[in-house]
């Protein structure tokens, strides 16, 4: 996959087999833990230009997720749920206990289940872009939740080739002109066209099905944003994000007043890599200026039961 300001020399991964199935993972430097989640079409190389930099002082662990990249592609489980205790799995056979969280789009979404289902093993919570956060999303991921929208997507992703190089010259025009709708109608439409194999686009309408219907995102993590209170989060947004609202960014704002918000000015969906350079600094300033979180079991239960008497009153 092509991507503006990063190299395009595929990641060298390792495997690990989990529950009968092969995960493919970027593993790279050595220090604190950083995991850093994908979003839906995408696989560890979208975070290519940013995992150097962040390796020098961090062990970086980026999977393709299940159904995603190099990893197997099964008939399984592709919910949020499913993908968060995928990447609890997947950190135990490593041996790592815990880890700052990051996740983009989808990423973001599991990135947010992860928290709530396994706190202890969460020290800190940054999201980019993120899904979970409203049911407002791109029409194109909309109408391809819809039925029969397998025949279309295969279509799509067997154009002939002056048609793929149309996709990729929407990048070239993005880079030169600084135009970040092309750049990432191009980010898009290169994961289309990542999923020619017809295992890959059946884990995409699974995993699209689990989380978005014709109205928009049907999951979402609001009702328990509060708990966010107890980890320390980052939130990176793009102002000119064409897929999930930067709305969703303020909604985080005025719901955890403890996040540190950042928008990046005329990035899109993807600013770690429209911006890589400041979504290294931004990232790296956050782990540096907060002290991971130890999950306070006490704490937990009071957040809980400030909610429930709340809803009473």
């Amino acid at each position: 996959m092509l991507h503006w300001g990063m190299p395009t020399t595929p990641l060298p991964r390792e495997t690990r087999v989990v529950h009968g199935h092969r995960r493919a993972f970027v593993r790279a430097g050595e220090g604190p833990p950083l995991l850093l989640l994908h979003g839906i079409g995408n696989s560890a190389q979208t975070w290519a230009g940013v995992v150097e930099r962040l390796a020098a002082s961090h062990t970086v662990i980026a999977p393709d997720l299940l159904g995603h990249g190099s990893s197997d592609k099964p008939r399984g489980d592709y919910s949020v749920a499913g993908y968060a205790n995928g990447m609890r799995d997947l950190l135990s056979v490593l041996d790592i206990e815990q880890a700052t969280v990051v996740g983009h789009s989808l990423g973001g979404g599991i990135a947010l289940q992860f928290a709530y289902q396994f706190p202890e093993r969460c020290e800190r919570l940054v999201l980019v872009g993120s899904g979970g956060l409203g049911p407002e999303l791109s029409l194109t991921l909309r109408a391809a939740a819809m039925p029969g929208s397998e025949a279309v997507l295969t279509a799509l992703t067997h154009l002939p080739l002056p048609l793929r190089a149309g996709v990729r010259a929407l990048d070239a025009v993005g880079r030169a002109v600084g135009w970040e709708r092309g750049r990432d109608l191009a980010e898009a439409g290169e994961a289309m066209l990542a999923l020619s194999d017809a295992e890959a686009r059946r884990a995409f309408l699974r995993t699209l099905r689990s989380v978005v219907d014709t109205r928009g995102q049907c999951v979402t993590a609001i009702d328990r944003l509060y708990l966010a209170e107890a980890i320390p989060m980052l939130v990176i947004w793009g102002s000119r994000d064409p897929i999930v609202p930067v709305a969703h960014a303020e909604a985080i704002r005025e719901r955890v007043p403890s996040a540190r918000v950042e928008v990046f000015p005329d990035a899109g969906h993807w600013p770690h890599l429209a911006r890589p350079d400041r979504f290294v600094e931004v990232l790296l300033d956050f782990i540096a200026a907060t002290r991971p979180v130890q999950h306070d079991r006490d704490g937990w239960r009071a957040l809980l039961a400030a909610e429930r008497a709340l809803a009473r009153t």
